[in-house]
């Protein structure tokens, strides 16, 4: 049976999430080691072939990597035993395995075993962390050294150097994660996380370069320090588009002249003198500048990185001339490429923020319908208790007219009341129910004490949750029917968002003397970061929430809590305008 395109999309976004972005890098590097031991199996040197033998070590630590993810200490006792294992099988059969970040050792098995060794200090106990990464450590150094008969002690040592660099910069975070100090993702982290495609891409070109950097031996260190700078630089660019185009165009004159300061034989000259990820960036960050800047600073960045790529192109390529012009057709092309993906996002961010406009508009003003209806319900509670107190006192006042004066005290009370019910509410017209409502908002009784018990008790949102109530005596009731609806789209959000939440808590009470308010806390033990990323799901609760909150002169403020998951808490008065209705 065809799969559709739209289903392949929803299959090809659900992998990509559950990857996140180690996978995403892994991923990367696994296809750069496919490419280049693809490209080695059929060329010239040695037997034909021979080399996907290096596939079966790069695909089991590239498993044993995704494996870490729920059981790092069993995926890296197995991890160390397939490098082993590999290496064992490279060096009976006389494969030459190439160098990377360290020698003999292929990009996905470098990536692969950074990320069990993260996940190892993550997650399992100290004296078990030590151990695994010690395991790895050995592992590693064995492969280094049985991959190739001829590697002596000091060619190792750029391994130990190299190795222990690599280890401290994956040990460090993960012992900061583990201490909770990285439990709240940071700007640069959810940024990087939401940008997983760009980030795969880039990490993709810096394989390629790094491998391509080997042929230079340690001078190539220096073209591949640009080389990354130049990726950094593009994340930059992801906030600051303008800024991030004029450090491009600095990275990319260094760049051009560390390779020419090398030697033009170098692979880079395919491809104007500049390495792949530097092409790249120069790219993504032309596209930045089209999509978020003004056209006429656009056109001037653009300028300047086409100028500095132009001279670079010159310098290094000058003894091909002939190749200049074929350069100048393919830069031309790939300018293009940029500037029309743009475009298009440009377009599309348009379309998305008129959208965007409209669903809050129709989510606002959903909730005033919803006040009105209950503005309704209140006035009319009220009127009937001073029709039937008029029709009463109407009734007794030939038998004894004191009766007159306690009704028209009543009558005046219960007025007073509706009035109040009335300016505190908004006027608006009668419309139909607003979307996340549901039978607790629509079938609300005057007891918000039973209404919230009900609530919790239905567990529609799948969280188990714990239920903490003080409540006045005398509660307004468009305080309560509002305090009922936060709480229900709150639990509601819940049980949509809050990744791996296991309980709720739920406290609605009366803070204050001097200006008493309904304070109403929402919490869970969720991911917050999940849940941040959907604040505003597709029902547009919060922006009902804190229309609501905001024509009731409330505050309402909504993120994640200080004990981790997500918190909403909103104040709401009770004393409302009424002093001033009375004297009006």
């Amino acid at each position: 049976m065809p799969v559709s395109p739209s289903a392949a999309r929803r299959r090809a976004a659900g992998l990509l999430q559950w990857l996140g972005l180690p996978g995403v890098v892994l991923l990367a590097a696994l296809l750069c080691d496919l490419a280049i031991v693809a490209k080695a199996s059929i060329d010239s040197l040695g037997t034909p072939g021979i080399d996907l033998l290096l596939l079966p070590g790069i695909l089991g630590l590239s498993a044993c990597a995704l494996w870490a993810r729920t059981q790092p200490v069993t995926a890296a006792w197995t991890a160390a035993v397939v490098l082993v294992a590999g290496t064992v099988l490279i060096r009976a059969n006389a494969v030459s395995a190439y160098t990377t970040l360290l020698p003999n050792i292929t990009f996905a098995e470098t990536v692969a075993g950074l990320e069990i060794v993260y996940f190892c200090v993550r997650a399992a106990s100290s004296g078990m962390a030590f151990a695994t990464t010690a395991a790895l450590v050995t592992a590693t150094l064995v492969a280094v050294a049985g991959r190739d008969g001829a590697m002596t002690f000091r060619d190792m040592l750029p391994a130990f150097a190299g190795g222990l660099i690599l280890l401290v910069l994956v040990v460090v975070p993960a012992l900061q994660y583990r201490r909770g100090d990285g439990g709240a993702r940071s700007a640069l982290a959810t940024l990087l996380r939401k940008q997983w495609l760009l980030v795969g891409v880039l990490a993709l070109t810096l394989f390629f370069d790094t491998y391509s950097s080997a042929a230079a031996g340690w001078g190539g260190s220096l073209v591949l320090l640009t080389t990354a700078a130049a990726a950094v630089t593009v994340v930059f660019a992801l906030r600051k588009p303008f800024a991030g185009a004029l450090a491009l165009a600095a990275v990319l004159a260094l760049c051009a002249i560390s390779v020419a300061m090398l030697s033009r034989a170098l692979p880079f000259n395919d491809i104007g003198g500049f390495p792949m990820t530097a092409v790249v960036s120069g790219m993504m960050v032309s596209a930045f500048l089209v999509r978020h800047v003004q056209p006429g600073r656009a056109v001037g960045a653009i300028a300047l990185l086409s100028t500095v790529v132009g001279l670079g192109a010159v310098v290094n390529v000058y003894p091909h001339v002939d190749l200049l012009q074929s350069m100048a057709v393919g830069a031309v092309l790939l300018l293009g490429i940029s500037v029309a993906i743009g475009l298009y996002l440009r377009a599309r961010d348009s379309e998305r923020t008129q959208a965007v406009e409209a669903a809050v508009s129709e989510a606002q003003t959903a909730e005033r319908m919803a006040l009105a209806r209950e503005l309704h319900d209140v006035v009319a509670h009220h009127v009937t208790g001073i029709v039937v107190q008029a029709q009463a006192a109407r009734m007794l006042a030939e038998r004894d007219p004191r009766v007159v004066v306690d009704a028209l005290g009543q009558i005046e009370h219960a007025g007073t009341d509706a009035l109040a019910a009335m300016r505190r509410l908004v006027r608006s017209m009668r419309g139909d129910a607003p979307a996340g409502s549901s039978e607790f908002s629509e079938q609300a009784t005057t007891d918000l004490d039973a209404d919230l018990r009900r609530l919790v008790d239905a567990g529609n949102h799948g969280v188990a949750t714990e239920l903490d109530l003080d409540l006045p005596p005398d509660l307004p009731q468009e305080v309560a029917r509002s305090a009922l609806r936060i709480v229900q789209e709150s639990l509601t959000n819940v049980g949509k968002h809050a990744a791996g939440a296991t309980r709720a808590r739920v406290s609605v009470r009366a803070v204050g003397t001097g200006e008493p308010e309904l304070h109403i806390r929402v919490s869970d033990d969720g991911d917050p970061g999940a849940q941040g990323a959907s604040a505003i799901p597709g029902g547009y609760g919060l922006v009902g929430m804190r229309e609501r909150v905001d024509l009731l002169r409330g505050r309402l403020a909504a993120g994640p809590g200080p004990d981790g998951g997500w918190l909403v808490e909103a104040w709401l008065p009770l004393a409302g305008d009424e002093a001033g209705d009375k004297t009006q």
